[in-house]
């Protein structure tokens, strides 16, 4: 009697080493992939800009988000396949004001959405921008505004900063 119940407990023991081994060897391959899980499909709506990147989203952000830090600028939001930057708009701006209206109930700032998305070794990385009146109070305004030649240059900073120390090889554009 003692030797079938240990032969049970041999038999429960050798399962469950066994569901252990598939589990590890499931958890192991999974880090060995090329593409990225649950990556989101990006459109580039009119007025935004768009880059095509040697590298992992990851680094984009990473990339993007020491920049803003270096420069002073805000960071909003840090997620995953988006940054959010803020810059304030000192000082009177006629030509902003004669465009968007005045900003005379709060503060008005420069809002830089960039999402992106890809593999390990090609992200696209889309730029929107929008101006802000009165940001963060109950007169807030927001009006898009179309990328520019400044704005592109920007853009291709981050691909530039993204691919530095890069082992992806060269997009072309």
């Amino acid at each position: 009697m003692v030797y079938s119940n240990s032969g049970k407990q041999m038999r429960n023991l050798l399962v469950i080493s066994l569901c252990a081994l598939a589990l590890a060897a499931c958890q192991s391959g999974s880090g060995r992939r090329s593409a990225l899980p649950d990556q989101p499909k990006l459109d580039v709506p009119a007025g935004a800009q768009s880059v095509n990147i040697a590298g992992a989203p990851a680094d984009v952000r990473a990339a993007l988000v020491s920049s803003a830090q270096e420069r002073g600028t805000v960071v909003l939001q840090n997620e995953a396949n988006m940054v959010v930057l803020e810059r304030p708009m000192t000082g009177a701006n006629p030509a902003l004001d004669s465009e968007f209206g005045p900003s005379d109930n709060g503060q008005r700032v420069i809002r830089i959405r960039v999402r992106f998305t890809g593999t390990p070794c090609q992200t696209l990385a889309v730029q929107d921008l929008a101006v802000i009146n009165n940001v963060r109070t109950a007169l807030e305004q927001s009006f898009v505004l179309p990328g520019n030649q400044n704005t592109m240059q920007s853009l291709q900073g981050l691909k530039s900063r993204a691919e530095q120390g890069s082992t992806c090889p060269p997009l072309s554009s």
